[in-house]
């Protein structure tokens, strides 16, 4: 497996296992349990996907040194703030079944953000988190909380796929030591994207299919991806790219697929942005 090295010498496997949408509890400890098998050492959870405790079950199950894995889950718009994500914190991380954690993200940009951040950079100094970060920042929120906290996140998550591949965003993550990582990076499958022409002419020429193509072409960039899924077969195959390299044509032929916009939603919108801050789950 391919490593990168965040902003604090910490290094994070650039491909790893996401369960966001596998709520089912058994479905989902087995799902992780089968990444682990195949070689998937990063694991991706968030408070919201309320699936801790299945990950947290597969974790312990696994006959897997902690130390090899690294799990990463997120904080909830509804516990921003320095008292509550403190309390947030302890009740993932014990969900989870685990001492700390290597790496923690604030999920959403809203909220007491900065409250947040405190309590996050107190929890690193304690040893209780090896990296913390960000999600779905755009570039002014990242540099406002670097510039006014003082702490530079080490990982934005943002969506990041074919059509909406964020090449500026990277470029202003990479100027400001922040590493990006991909959620959804076969953007759930819309836009047709596993039947698209042009990623399938690509994937048949390397033997790949087209979601190998997706992921390599996020590698190569030194984007790290979390893709998703519950068969076996597709982890493995999901897993099986680092045994072919895309050209520069190749690369550059996907370029072209780039629409600049979201497919889902854009933080910026004052009605997602109330819709977010507002959505409550019992976590």
């Amino acid at each position: 497996m391919q490593n990168i090295k965040l902003n604090n010498g910490v290094e994070m496997p650039i491909l790893g296992f996401g369960v966001f949408q596998i709520p089912d509890a058994n479905e989902c400890e087995k799902a992780v349990l089968e990444a682990i098998e195949i070689g998937y050492r990063l694991i991706d959870t968030a408070a919201t996907y309320l699936n801790e405790v299945a990950v947290g079950n597969a974790i312990k199950k696994c006959g897997i040194a902690r130390e090899e894995l690294f799990i990463t889950t997120k904080l909830w718009v509804q516990d921003a703030g320095y008292e509550q994500t403190k309390a947030a914190f302890q009740k993932s991380l014990d969900k989870l079944q685990l001492d700390y954690l290597d790496l923690y993200l604030i999920h959403q940009p809203y909220g007491d953000l900065f409250g947040s951040w405190r309590a996050m950079q107190e929890l690193y100094n304690e040893g209780k988190i090896r990296a913390i970060g960000v999600a779905n920042f755009h570039p002014d929120r990242v540099m406002d909380l670097i510039i006014n906290s003082g702490f530079t996140p080490a990982i934005n998550q943002i969506e990041t796929h074919p059509f909406d591949q964020q090449i500026s965003t990277q470029i202003f993550l990479e100027e400001n030591n922040v590493q990006i990582q991909s959620w959804s990076p076969f953007a759930e499958g819309k836009n047709n994207i596993f039947n698209n022409d042009l990623l399938l002419s690509i994937g048949n020429k390397h033997d790949k299919s087209v979601a190998q193509v997706i992921l390599r072409w996020l590698i190569q960039r030194g984007v790290v991806a979390i893709p998703k899924t519950v068969r076996k077969k597709r982890m493995l195959e999901n897993f099986t790219i680092f045994d072919f390299e895309l050209s520069t044509d190749d690369m550059q032929i996907i370029q072209t697929l780039d629409t600049k916009e979201s497919l889902f939603f854009d933080h910026k919108d004052p009605n997602v942005v109330k819709w977010l801050s507002e959505y409550k789950v019992a976590l």
